[in-house]
């Protein structure tokens, strides 16, 4: 007789009481980075409060601890958000997704990242061993760095760059470039497809992207991400001003967003169905991981920068804060996984055919309209 019910899931109590204890850890840490997040200009005041008495120091601790939490936060995010993908597909496909390693299926993520740590590292014949082995690094570096400009709250920014947009712009370039050396030098068909596949892909859109973020900066007049802010703080959310203008602006600056990243439906250069896995076939363990690593921070990063060009960064309607940056970051991702689970992917001429036919000249119509809008002195910022 086969069990099946209730009695066929119920665990050894040594499991149970494991998997409970490190399950409350798991929420617990989660918990703790929200509390941190809301706590942060107050503790960001202590600390600057401290380095006062020691000013030739100052610098290099602020900008020491900055990079110390945003490589924490950005290493321990995709632990969380692979696990909130695989719940949002779940429920999208009407099922329960993870249930049984921990609460929900909370220690997923964490049982991933240990089977990834100890999985060979194997190179394969023939490879670029030096282009295969640096790869992965250039990639996460693109992603990381860029978050240096990131503000999350006044005055809370590593780098307090007055062209911080360009600087964005230019860094996350490298991920193009990490991914066509991993394709090429993997010494794999597969996975020399796949690179190629992103780099006209990555390419192509970054093109939209930036006459997008132009719109922005010639409504504001600056490149600086923290005056952008500021501005929206005084006038209101930018995506609200000269309706539908902003939004069809913002959409597009989403939907770039979502191919730099190579998420669904712009996900050809890993397209499982023809090219196994793309530019990463080859990559095993930690070099994997890297890969993955860069996505998910890559996600947030397009998240937050959308949310700091058209919805006002961390201001909120009752609340300001690190908090509310990081919150509308993280539904602009859920957007993101709504949508991988919802649209199919496009073949290579629709995708192409949707940047250079569509998206380049309906983000030229909106700049043109902008610059007019500002030389005629019409609207909140004209004069």
């Amino acid at each position: 007789m086969i069990r099946t019910g209730p009695a066929m899931m119920k665990r050894p109590p040594l499991e149970a009481k494991l998997s409970g204890l490190a399950s409350q850890l798991a929420v617990g840490m989660a918990v703790g980075v929200v509390a941190i997040l809301v706590a942060l200009p107050r503790i960001a005041d202590f600390i600057t409060e401290q380095t006062g008495k020691i000013p030739e120091y100052a610098t290099a601790i602020h900008i020491g601890l900055g990079v110390a939490g945003t490589v924490g936060l950005i290493s321990v995010f995709p632990i969380y958000i692979i696990w909130l993908e695989r719940k949002v597909a779940a429920h999208i496909q009407d099922r329960l997704g993870p249930m049984r390693v921990g609460w929900h299926g909370i220690l997923q993520g964490f049982a991933d990242g240990i089977k990834l740590l100890f999985k060979e590292d194997l190179i394969p014949n023939g490879a670029d061993k030096v282009m295969f082995k640096f790869a992965p690094i250039l990639v996460i570096m693109g992603a990381f760095a860029a978050f240096a400009v990131l503000p999350w709250d006044d005055g809370m920014v590593i780098a307090d760059l007055n062209i911080g947009i360009l600087y964005v712009l230019a860094i996350t370039s490298l991920g193009a470039i990490g991914v066509l050396m991993a394709g090429w030098g993997s010494n794999n068909k597969y996975a020399l497809l796949g690179g190629m596949r992103s780099a006209a892909q990555m390419v192509s859109y970054e093109i939209p992207t930036a006459i997008a973020a132009l719109v922005v900066i010639v409504q504001v007049g600056t490149l600086d991400l923290q005056q952008i802010v500021a501005i929206q703080q005084q006038n209101g959310w930018l995506i609200w001003h000269f309706f539908p203008l902003n939004f069809i602006t913002f959409v597009i600056f989403f939907i770039c967003g979502l191919a730099e990243t190579n998420r669904t439906p712009f996900d050809l250069p890993e397209a499982e169905s023809e090219l196994v896995a793309g530019f990463h076939t080859e990559y095993s363990g930690m070099r994997f991981a890297f890969f993955f690593l860069a996505e998910y921070g890559a996600m947030f990063l397009v998240s937050a920068l959308a949310v700091v060009l058209f919805f006002g960064g961390w201001n909120g309607p009752f609340v300001s804060g690190p908090i509310v940056l990081f919150a509308k970051g993280v539904f602009l991702v859920f957007v993101q996984m709504w949508l991988r689970w919802t649209l199919p992917r496009l073949r290579v001429d629709q995708l192409m055919a949707l940047c250079w036919k569509y998206l380049i000249p309906i983000s030229f119509v909106l700049l043109i309209s902008t610059a007019y809008f500002k030389v005629a002195g019409i609207g909140w910022f004209g004069g």
